[in-house]
């Protein structure tokens, strides 16, 4: 796996270049390589691309690495009701170096590892945001969606939401932690779970998945790993999985899942794009448990029968990425050495021939984009 050199030009004195301060010795260069479409559907180009300006309150990010979410392809294909800006850059997990910031930045310097999040900025003063649910500010910008992302070689982000990723960080590796690690920790925070309890991961082999998995073991759940195939149970059961289910070779999960947990799960992280199997997980739940919505299969609809639902009392919740705090404690988490990310690496030319393996549910662990290829 390759390792970048991130601190080399540290040492260089920031100056002022029209309304932004750059670094004197960095060549920002007026062209990038990055991928973008023009229409929802449409042709992925790999092209150049004009280099972003950071705003007053942004900074600029050489972005080195960026992992591939799925719901970079829901955006690429248009799939949600809130559309999208086009032309789009998407990429919404982009760790890189800070080359230049906008005037009005504070607490930041040139040559800071940073990351780009999902959420890339909000209002910071409607209701949401100070109960620190920014990411449901009405007037959320989100990167790769509504705000060009990293899949380009440089870009911009407000310096409130920008991660803050310690030096000496391997960059690949901690990519996938600023979206899929933060928002399986969040859902694992919003069971309501305590050491010793049962935790089903829907979908444990995938690029949240199995972040789930390392997450909630590492914050002391018993882990019982639901996927699809021999190889993918393979990985879960190394990344701490204590019992895996192949749904494939089970005719009824519902009682499967429940045998294996003597009674069902406390809680349920739902991070497969699969309505059956959020369904399902209604049904497989403990009394009393907790079943936490995080994929976003177009168009789905769970349901959960009535009767069942009142008389075990259990709870169906929906979790969206994490706020500042969740993502300083999930890259903590990392940073101890508690979370490793089971990633491939290719160039941010083959993004395309990742969306295709996407499609077709033959993702096992992270994809991560380097940006120079």
């Amino acid at each position: 796996m390759l390792r970048l050199s991130t601190r080399a030009s540290l040492t260089a004195r920031p100056f002022f270049q029209g309304s932004f301060r750059t670094m004197a010795t960095a060549s920002i260069p007026e062209k990038q390589k990055g991928i973008i479409f023009y229409e929802n559907g449409g042709e992925l180009k790999y092209e150049d691309i004009p280099v972003p300006k950071p705003k007053p309150n942004e900074l600029l990010i050489n972005v080195k690495y960026s992992g591939v979410c799925h719901t970079d392809l829901h955006a690429w294909k248009g799939d949600w009701p809130l559309p999208t800006k086009l032309p789009l850059v998407g990429g919404h997990e982009g760790a890189g170096v800070v080359v230049a910031m906008g005037e009005n930045v504070k607490g930041w310097k040139i040559g800071d590892l940073a990351g780009i999040k999902w959420l890339n900025g909000s209002c910071l003063s409607c209701e949401y945001c100070e109960k620190s649910n920014e990411s449901n500010c009405p007037h959320a910008d989100l990167s790769g969606y509504t705000h060009d992302g990293s899949f380009q070689q440089y870009a911009t982000a407000d310096y409130v939401q920008a991660a803050r990723i310690p030096e000496g960080t391997d960059l690949a590796e901690v990519s996938p932690i600023l979206c899929a690690g933060v928002t399986v920790y969040k859902a694992l925070k919003s069971a309501n779970l305590k050491a010793g309890d049962w935790v089903a991961i829907s979908g444990a082999a995938g690029g949240l998945g199995s972040l789930a998995v390392q997450y909630a073991k590492a914050m002391g759940y018993r882990v019982l790993g639901i996927d699809g195939g021999a190889e993918k149970g393979e990985l879960v059961k190394k990344l701490g999985g204590e019992v895996f289910i192949d749904f494939t070779k089970h005719k009824n999960l519902v009682e499967a899942v429940q045998e294996a947990t003597n009674g069902g799960p406390h809680g349920v992280i739902n991070v497969s794009v699969s309505e059956a199997a959020m369904t399902a997980s209604t049904q497989f739940v403990r009394p009393t448990g907790t079943v936490v919505l995080v994929g976003l299969p177009a168009g789905a609809v769970i349901k959960s029968e009535v009767f069942s639902h009142v008389v075990k009392s259990i709870n169906i919740k929906g979790s969206y990425v994490g706020n500042r705090a969740d993502t300083r404690e999930a890259v903590d988490f990392f940073v101890r050495g508690m979370v490793k990310s089971p990633i491939h690496v290719v160039g941010l030319s083959e993004l395309p021939k990742v969306y295709e393996l996407m499609e077709k549910g033959k993702i096992l662990g992270r994809y991560v984009v380097d940006t120079a290829k």
